[in-house]
């Protein structure tokens, strides 16, 4: 690592005009390829994705998505009323001739029979796009939205539902983003004092990140990626940027405090804490590309996208910030800072003041109190998790000032709760016709089922020669909503229905509700091994780091303590609503299916960050004095600070993502948030030390036969230097023992 900083530090324009070049050329690539991301979540072999295939042969032109505009009578009158008739079938005429507009289903016509609520008060009108949602251009889909809704006056209201109408009403593009940037920029500026080195970490990041996304984009068209993979890519790469940028340059100011040269400085903060840096980048891919073992294609995307991201933000923290540094010099302290240069104490080295050293201080007296609260309290954070519950969100979880949220509730209104998420039986005769009497008793069958709101058999072909039927869809409306649990269960009711037994049907129940149900029940079924794999890979990796076979252990356990509560924050806040009304969602939502997963892995692999970086400077002290309380002591009070800002930049970063619209955005924003600020503050800062008291020397012990296996000990690569050695001394046995080493 050193020789590599020193090169940067000392060649730092080539590295700058380097990096520029690389992020000109990935965008000039990237707006030339364009992207080509692919939102298919379907589990591949299950029975609803079968009935979706099934449906796709019998109806392939259709591959436009479908929004509806809905208009509801307020008052006495009814949508059939000539006055509403003549407004909204002028309205939809209008629409029909608009860009990108298929086909209009209206209520008015033959065609649409059965679009209009039993108490005449609401209709709807089914409008066809010609191409899916996500490619629609947002200003086209605006039209059919403002066209629909300017027909509304006193007495009549009309909104615009469905996938691509849910586009128009979206907070302002990188929203997210910006808020996220001025909060770390304010902690930043709070932590250092100084403008520039507050500069420092969101340069690195933001050239990590918009490389990192300009490679997805070109790595979209080599595989399968979700868009998500753009939103989840900006969280994780902000992060972990600013605060691996933050702990070099915190390493490289400290070594300026201790009379280090600028160049020195920079090279003994890449051999420390750049090595903890480069060591913790490679833990989160880890996590991350954990998502492979579960072999599902558009979580490989993402895998490989976020991954690229965190790739490309360690990179930037270890070539472009040495430069960087190189170019300020001491300018990367303050004025203050640099006046007090040559004083006999450096800045925020004194271990003894400072609240992380006076914590270190009550923690090292109270262990056992210490610890205990910590579990206490992580306990109950964590207990709503047992409480979980899969599914998807919908456009009844988008904000209330939504057009196509405002659709969705008249909907559900005027038709009933689970008219939002039809249910569809793909019914085919097994020997090529389909007997019109097993067709009827299913649909009776069906009927008569707990949770049936309506049903409707409509046939869809005929078997060769037109002599009978050949294949038709049942489709069931629940009387339950389709993020309700009841629906689910009304699934598993519906494939045991015993028509679909008979031998002469094959019955396969699909729509979107069922196929968000299999991939949820696929993701729980993974969701063991998933967890296994990047814990024990993790912890391998710590073991191999530290030496320590307790490290390792309590590293594994404090992750799934932070998974813990980070699904007990989710739980609480969105499935049983506690925070549903701040966050704009309005009523209780399941936990998007796949968002464990990914939360799993970007967790994991953070937390690992802080277990790296924390028991990082408590084993330089150890090697150094051989004092195990010393060693926490002195880790805790030095590297706390850090750590503590860190921690509040990747909750900032996190909790800005609540701004960004998407509901999977919102989910994992706060559930991250708030689980960071768990791990950080009470594990990382409370438990894991406090446990590390209270073991003293058997924190630091490895068995016999693993350390035999390693070689020589690493106790002996850093020579024990006297507790009141002065620190340039201190500093410069490190700098040479480092460059010793890296020779």
């Amino acid at each position: 690592m050193s020789p590599m900083a020193r090169w940067c530090f000392r060649h730092r324009l080539i590295v700058l005009l380097l990096w520029a070049a690389a992020l000109a050329g990935a965008f000039l690539a990237s707006g030339s390829a364009g992207t080509s991301f692919s939102n298919d979540f379907k589990l591949p072999a299950s029975e609803s994705v079968r009935a979706a295939e099934l449906m796709r042969a019998a109806f392939p032109e259709q591959s436009g998505d479908t929004d509806v505009v809905v208009w509801r009578v307020d008052g006495g009158g009814t949508v059939r009323d000539a006055i509403v008739r003549d407004r909204m079938q002028a309205a939809l005429d209008r629409i029909a001739t608009l860009p990108d507009v298929g086909q209009v289903v209206s209520p008015y016509k033959p065609e649409g029979a059965g679009q209009t609520s039993s108490d005449g008060r609401t209709a709807y009108a089914q409008v066809t796009f010609t191409q899916p949602a996500d490619d629609l251009a947002t200003d086209r889909i605006k039209r059919v939205v403002d066209t629909a809704r300017s027909t509304a006056t006193d007495g009549l209201r009309v909104e615009v539902g469905g996938q691509a109408a849910g586009r128009t009403d979206q907070p302002p593009p990188h929203l997210a983003e910006f808020v996220g940037l001025v909060a770390a920029a304010v902690v930043l500026f709070l932590a250092f004092g100084s403008f520039l080195a507050m500069l420092l970490p969101l340069v690195t990041a933001v050239f990590g990140v918009g490389l990192g996304l300009m490679g997805i984009g070109l790595l979209s068209h080599a595989m399968t990626v979700p868009d998500a993979a753009l939103l989840l890519g900006t969280l994780i790469g902000l992060g972990v940027g600013i605060d691996y940028a933050l702990f070099i340059v915190s390493r490289h100011r400290a070594g300026l405090h201790e009379g280090l040269s600028p160049e020195e400085a920079a090279v003994t903060a890449a051999r420390t804490s750049g090595r903890s840096v480069l060591f913790a980048g490679g833990i989160v891919c880890i996590a991350l590309l954990g998502m492979l073992a579960l072999n599902l294609q558009f979580l490989n995307g993402i895998a490989v996208a976020t991954s690229l991201t965190v790739l490309l933000g360690v990179a930037a923290a270890l070539t472009l910030l040495p430069a960087l540094l190189g170019l300020l010099g001491t300018r990367v302290l303050s004025r203050r800072e640099r006046r007090r240069l040559d004083a006999p104490e450096s800045i925020g080295e004194n271990d003894g003041r400072g609240v992380t050293a006076r914590w270190a201080d009550v923690l090292q007296r109270r262990p056992r109190i210490v610890a205990a609260a910590a579990l206490v309290l992580v306990t109950v954070i964590s207990l709503p998790a047992f409480s979980l519950r899969l599914g998807t969100s919908d456009q009844g979880t988008l904000p209330e000032s939504n057009t196509a949220r405002r659709a969705y509730d008249m909907l559900a209104d005027g038709f009933g709760p689970g008219f939002n998420g039809p249910l569809q039986l793909v019914v085919r005769g097994r020997g090529g016709d389909m007997p019109p009497a097993a067709l009827r008793q299913l649909v009776n069958d069906v009927r008569e089922t707990r949770g049936v709101e309506q049903v409707v058999a409509v046939p869809l072909g005929q078997a060769a020669g037109g002599t009978g039927q050949r294949m038709a869809v049942v489709q069931v409306v629940p009387t339950t909503a389709p993020q309700d649990a009841q629906t689910y269960e009304l699934i598993d009711r519906l494939r045991a229905v015993p028509a679909a037994d008979a031998g002469s049907l094959e019955v396969l129940v699909g729509g979107g509700t069922a196929l968000n149900k299999d991939l949820a029940s696929a993701l729980t079924s993974r969701l063991p091994l998933f967890i296994g794999t990047i814990a024990v890979l993790g912890s391998a990796l710590l073991l191999l780091a530290f030496r320590s076979l307790v490290v390792a252990l309590l590293a594994a356990l404090m992750n799934v303590a932070a998974a813990g509560a980070a699904f007990g924050i989710t739980v609480a806040l969105f499935q049983w609503g506690w925070g549903t009304d701040v966050l704009g969602i309005g009523k209780p939502v399941p936990i998007t299916s796949f968002l464990p997963v990914i939360m799993i892995a970007m967790l994991f692999g953070l937390s690992m960050d802080y277990q790296v970086f924390l028991v990082g400077r408590m084993r330089e002290e150890w090697l150094r004095t051989r004092d195990p309380r010393r060693a926490v002591r002195i880790g805790l009070a030095r590297g706390g600070r850090v750590i503590t800002s860190a921690a509040v930049i990747m909750i900032s970063v996190f909790g800005a993502f609540v701004l960004s619209g998407d509901m999977e955005g919102v989910l994992v924003g706060a559930g991250l948030a708030g689980a960071v600020a768990v791990d950080a503050f009470v594990l990382r800062m409370a438990l894991v030390p406090a446990v590390m008291t209270m073991l003293g020397r058997t924190t630091w012990w490895l068995p016999p036969r693993l350390a035999g296996a390693h070689g020589t000990s690493p106790d002996t690569l850093v020579a024990p230097t006297p507790v009141n050695e002065s620190r340039s001394a201190h500093a410069e046995r490190n700098v040479s023992a480092g460059e010793g080493l890296d020779r």
